[in-house]
């Protein structure tokens, strides 16, 4: 048996079967314009609004993810993050940015821009990206590229102008554990350019190589570890090569 048949076997075995298998399944994704679009309903429908929809790739135009993920108290889940309407017009949260100066402010005729409880609301900007480098799932654009081409260019912070990512480029080889699976590999330095280094370490990855547990797929697929962002906002982990550049 070819090791390309062997490949073939374990993911209509791993991905397509029945019982056991299902729990492998991969989740279902938005349209690319809605993909890493959030409804935010953690106080807003008892105060009688609609959730608050967050488009991911909008703000990543402008922003790096340790904006809001580090500088700001985000959290990576959704409705995990205590925001009120209070907080953010005394400049917390989403306040930062939206006060009417660096972007609209918390006014009565802007409240459906937020409060609108629409997915795809905001669809018609994502045609600004079409000529973006392209990949094949999630938003369908490959955003460490967009950078790399100077498409955009987004801002590492909001508080320290000075502030430059730590050059650190260590290609980390993490080894599978089934010999029919080649290797993953993780790049720091595309990862930088998005993110503190506490974002991952230490709650999510231990820094010592190997020393994570229950680092595996099967909880990746819960949102653990990588999937933390690969399941519904960096791109998804359906893009097999993008980790295991050697599958076939």
């Amino acid at each position: 048996m070819t090791r390309k048949t062997l490949y073939t076997f374990f993911f209509l075995l791993l991905f397509t079967g029945t019982g056991q298998s299902a729990y492998w399944r991969l989740p279902p994704l938005a349209a690319p314009k809605e993909y890493g679009n959030l409804l935010i309903n953690r106080t807003s429908k008892t105060h009688g609004q609609k959730p608050v929809t967050f488009s991911h790739w909008s703000h990543r135009m402008q922003y790096a993810c340790r904006v809001c993920h580090f500088e700001l108290p985000f959290e990576m889940q959704v409705n995990a993050t205590e925001i009120t309407e209070e907080a953010n017009r005394k400049g917390e949260f989403c306040g930062a940015c939206h006060n009417g100066k660096t972007a609209f402010g918390h006014t009565d005729k802007n409240c459906k821009k937020c409060h609108n409880g629409d997915r795809s609301y905001g669809k018609k900007k994502f045609k600004k990206l079409a000529k973006f480098p392209k990949s094949k799932f999630g938003n369908k654009i490959n955003w460490v590229k967009a950078v790399k081409q100077g498409r955009i260019n987004p801002k590492l912070s909001i508080l320290d102008e000075s502030y430059t990512p730590m050059p650190y480029n260590k290609l980390l080889k993490l080894e599978a554990e089934w010999s029919m699976i080649p290797d993953a590999f993780f790049p720091h330095e595309a990862h930088n350019r998005w993110l503190d280094c506490s974002n991952c370490h230490p709650d999510i990855f231990n820094i010592k190589k190997k020393t994570t547990k229950h680092f595996a797929m099967k909880y990746i697929l819960e949102g653990r570890f990588c999937g933390v962002c690969h399941i519904d906002v960096a791109f998804p982990i359906d893009d097999c090569r993008r980790c295991h550049p050697d599958m076939k």
